[in-house]
């Protein structure tokens, strides 16, 4: 199929074309800035500039193709409210989607979004979902929970160089996806007429809750984790400063997000309803251990090659 894929440049979107060229498909990406975008030139993807809140370039990147994948989500760092992208953004591709008369539409949503109103980016994903299962669009909804690549960040570093990990909420088990798993069934839903017009989540194996991971990066670095809890006081004050300010709007909303990863209720669901309308295997998806096991295999074996290479005083600075 002719795909284009929005949000390419992003963790999961990167995923999702690298797999539909592997799968045959021919892959558009619309992307905002080409030159930062070189490395999917480079994997065989075209790309074509465009950007959610222009029109006319959602128009130009539709043209030829039969799907869309969209991906594209407003980052923390950007300026203003999430809801300018994820919402007006959303509704400007819908519409370009229905000028150009494409149906096939493949939408990258968030589990129990609807049970999370009061939350910015939960409400537009639910009001999204609510958009789509309204129009005329083939549509297939994935819902999914947390991608471990984030985890890297937040505990795998963090304990490896012995700095502090900051958790915070009532522990709350997340049943973390690795996006290579997600862009499998991104793309699988193109050539499955069993998810069109539904609603799938698409989560990890096993839910897993802060501490939990924390135990795993201590176990595979052999060192002691220093967490530090941040009281939900603190988070509601940094909310409310934030708020007031329309450049850190969209951090604010962010952080109100901690009300789902926080708020202690568990973040998994059923996935045989899922593997079975995708024509997947859920042997083949990967498991948060089995994740960070290889990214700490993969890290230290590089630093203990660099340390051949290092004198005295620099080997005192390596982080084993």
């Amino acid at each position: 199929m002719q795909v284009l894929v929005v949000g390419a440049t992003g963790t999961l979107g990167r995923q999702i074309a690298r797999q539909a060229l592997e799968a045959g498909h021919q892959v558009r990406c619309m992307v905002r800035s080409p030159r930062k975008a070189s490395f999917l030139q480079e994997w065989g993807c075209e790309l074509t500039r465009g950007d959610l809140l222009e029109p006319d370039s959602l128009d130009y990147a539709l043209e030829g193709q039969e799907a869309v994948i969209d991906a594209a989500t407003a980052r923390a760092t950007e300026p203003g409210s999430a809801y300018t992208i994820d919402w007006s953004g959303k509704q400007n591709l819908f519409a370009a989607c229905e000028r150009s008369g494409l149906k096939r539409l493949v939408f990258i949503s968030l589990l129990d979004a609807a049970r999370h109103r009061d939350v910015p980016l939960m409400d537009i994903k639910a009001c999204t979902e609510q958009w789509l299962e309204a129009s005329d669009l083939e549509y297939t909804i994935l819902q999914g929970a947390a991608f471990m690549q984030g985890l890297i960040s937040q505990f795998a570093i963090p304990v490896l160089e012995g700095q502090t990990v900051w958790v915070s909420g009532t522990p709350t088990p997340i049943a973390y996806m690795n996006t290579q798993d997600m862009a499998r069934f991104a793309v699988a839903a193109l050539t499955r007429a069993e998810t069109v017009r539904g609603s799938f989540p698409v989560v990890g194996p096993r839910a897993w809750t802060t501490g939990e991971i924390t135990q795993l990066c201590e176990r595979f670095t052999g060192k002691d984790a220093r967490v530090f809890r941040v009281p939900p006081a603190l988070l509601k004050l940094m909310r409310s400063l934030t708020s007031f300010f329309e450049a850190s709007l969209n951090v604010a909303e962010r952080l109100a997000f901690e009300a789902v990863t926080g708020g202690g209720a568990r973040l998994e669901a059923p996935m045989e309803r899922s593997y079975a309308a995708f024509g997947l295997d859920p042997a083949e998806t990967t498991g948060l251990e089995a994740y960070l096991k290889e990214y700490y295999d993969t890290i230290l074996k590089r630093l203990r090659e660099m340390e051949a290479d290092l004198d005295k005083d620099a080997k005192k600075k390596l982080p084993f």
